[in-house]
């Protein structure tokens, strides 16, 4: 087993470790992150009807020049005003196989910053 075939089988058991115990609703959301090396992306979806409500990402920011971490931000911003407009105030936080610090977390704080509930 190389150190690659580790790293993915450790990510696989993370996703699915968290994903076992966060489950979207009608009332409760799932707000779903991906995180690329470039870009980080993040969705409301409604998992009884599998329906995405709301979704942003860092090629929807306009600003230029900031950190991937600022971005992260700004998604989270962005992310929460689209949701709002959708009727969503409460969420359930779905960090996916991504430890929860760097974007991840820079997202979840400017979701929280920008008035979602989670």
């Amino acid at each position: 087993m190389s150190i690659q075939d580790s790293h993915n089988a450790m990510r696989a058991r993370r996703a699915v470790r968290v994903r076992s115990k966060v489950r979207g609703t009608a009332d409760r959301p799932r707000l779903s992150v991906f995180r690329s090396n470039r870009a980080v992306w993040a969705q409301v979806i409604d998992d009884g009807t599998g329906r995405t409500l709301a979704s942003a990402g860092s090629v929807h920011v306009t600003e230029k020049g900031l950190s991937k971490k600022d971005q992260a931000a700004k998604v989270g911003e962005l992310l929460a005003q689209r949701a709002k407009a959708a009727g969503v105030e409460r969420v359930v936080f779905d960090r996916g196989p991504y430890l929860y610090h760097g974007r991840v977390r820079a997202l979840a704080d400017g979701a929280r910053q920008a008035g979602l509930d989670f």
